[in-house]
């Protein structure tokens, strides 16, 4: 089985549809494939619709967290997208984004750069809007030459000259609620150092002994000696291990199933769920 656990489509910063990113997902050999756009559930129906037969879908979503002022991402799978308190922090996350990234565009406009709220909004498409967003229309603009070129402290890093935080839930919170409405929770790429501080392990630790259920270890941002390090810390704290593409259509260079998860985690992870159940697919249009 070939499983990828972390991708985006279009209702956040992904560039396929829920519907494209389903089929393509099929078309590139994937028996499962999990949608865990930024701290929204919106894409599930048309993913859902248009499942293809072989391919199964597991629903999620990426929550936004930060402790100790580090960013970081919570992979929330197989939980109750109407479950009460769960949906309330993802709303209150959502709902910073638009403020967050028109501050961003202000900011960004003191710098010199002519990019315009319209411009994020026509290239967010509706979706959850976020960085990748801007970072594109500084790339539309030619002031960088690469998403990836615009997360740094020159422009969209943490800290970094546009930056503007939104708000956040605290990781320890995110694992209780994502418990609570009968998830697992993964800690989405620990050690990607490109994108700014990381969380120290002793937090992870912590984060272990409070519920995390695992770490993602394989992934495009993690050179193979974090990965070692980062399997063996696993093993230390008890944590399951996933690997996943985090694809984003056009907008990263990683293709779909570049980075997998391993069939006995997969099934670990459906064991521990109690909010949701992986949808198979039966053919959709």
């Amino acid at each position: 089985m070939r499983i990828d656990l972390h991708c985006h489509s279009t209702a956040s910063d992904g560039t396929d549809t829920p519907a494209e990113l389903v089929r393509n997902a099929a078309a590139a050999g994937l028996d499962v494939v999990a949608l865990t756009d930024h701290d929204t559930t919106r894409g599930y129906a048309e993913a859902i619709a248009a499942l293809p037969a072989g391919l199964t879908l597991v629903t999620g979503a990426e929550l936004s967290c930060r402790v100790d002022g580090v960013s970081m991402h919570m992979l929330a799978y197989l939980f109750d997208p109407e479950e009460p308190g769960l949906l309330a922090e993802r709303e209150l996350v959502r709902d910073d984004r638009v403020p967050r990234a028109q501050g961003m565009v202000a900011r960004l406009n003191e710098l010199g750069v002519p990019v315009t709220w319209e411009q994020v909004e026509r290239i967010a498409a509706g979706g959850s809007v976020g960085r990748p967003h801007v970072a594109t229309a500084l790339v539309e603009l030619g002031v960088v030459p690469t998403v990836s070129d615009a997360f740094t402290e020159e422009w969209l890093a943490d800290g970094g000259r546009a930056f503007v935080e939104k708000h956040e839930t605290d990781p320890f919170e995110a694992i209780r609620l994502v418990k609570g409405a009968g998830g697992v929770a993964v800690f989405a790429h620990p050690a990607a150092v490109k994108r700014g501080r990381t969380v120290p392990e002793a937090v992870i630790a912590e984060l272990a002994a409070a519920g995390l259920d695992g770490i993602e270890v394989d992934h495009m941002d993690h050179d193979a000696d974090t990965r070692a390090r980062l399997r063996g810390l696993a093993g230390e704290l008890g944590l399951l291990v996933t690997g996943s593409s985090d694809y984003h259509g056009s907008r990263k260079t990683v293709s779909l199933g570049a980075y997998t998860t391993d069939p006995e985690v997969y099934g670990e992870i459906t064991r521990r769920a109690t909010g949701a159940f992986p949808v198979p697919g039966a053919g959709g249009a």
